[in-house]
């Protein structure tokens, strides 16, 4: 494809979330936008590993425009729509969605809407930080432990101590608690 003919060419995204849910209404929509190539996903718009999403960007030239029918198409958070409409932004495309004309970077408002973007995806990352972390500490506090569930009861534990300062191998010790090697070599008392 000549320079001239990359040049603002409308590329198509469309997702659904499940398989009983139908493209078509997107599809229509994004061909009488004038897409001539659309790129379909059917996944959930959470999951960053969509193939046709990570394909679409990675083809992306200068001047394309990447047409969406509503932003929750392409996202579903706001950190993840920014994160996408700005590697669509620096590959020198541009994003618009057709149920919401502001959600266009071709224009200036639609730069702007996508600075305050940015600005709320970082007060959102902090929110989820904050809850994430007093979560936490509540559940420290009601003492609840965190993370994986321990592979010996306290019981087995001290057994396995004993019988690694015996002398006896803690691959043997391992196996006999149906363990990794390592959970045995790691133990303290």
């Amino acid at each position: 494809m000549s320079k001239s003919s990359a040049q603002n060419r409308l590329i198509g995204y469309a997702r659904v979330s499940t398989t009983g849910q139908t493209l078509d209404a997107q599809l229509a929509q994004l061909k009488a936008a004038g897409c001539a190539v659309i790129f379909k996903d059917t996944a959930s718009g959470a999951r960053v590993d969509r193939k046709e999403l990570q394909r679409m960007l990675g083809k992306l030239e200068p001047g394309d425009v990447v047409t969406v029918t509503r932003i929750d198409r392409l996202a579903r958070s706001l950190f993840d729509l920014f994160a996408i409409v700005q590697r669509i932004n620096q590959g020198g495309a541009v994003f618009r969605s057709i149920a919401e004309p502001w959600a266009d970077t071709g224009t200036s408002t639609g730069r702007m809407m996508l600075a305050v973007m940015a600005g709320m995806a970082d007060v959102e990352r902090d929110l989820i930080r904050t809850r994430t972390a007093e979560g936490r500490a509540r559940a420290t506090a009601r003492g609840q432990h965190m993370g994986r569930p321990p592979k010996l009861t306290p019981e087995q534990k001290r057994e396995a101590l004993a019988r690694r300062e015996a002398g006896e191998p803690p691959a043997e010790i391992a196996r006999s608690y149906n363990v990794n090697r390592m959970t045995i070599t790691r133990l303290t008392a």
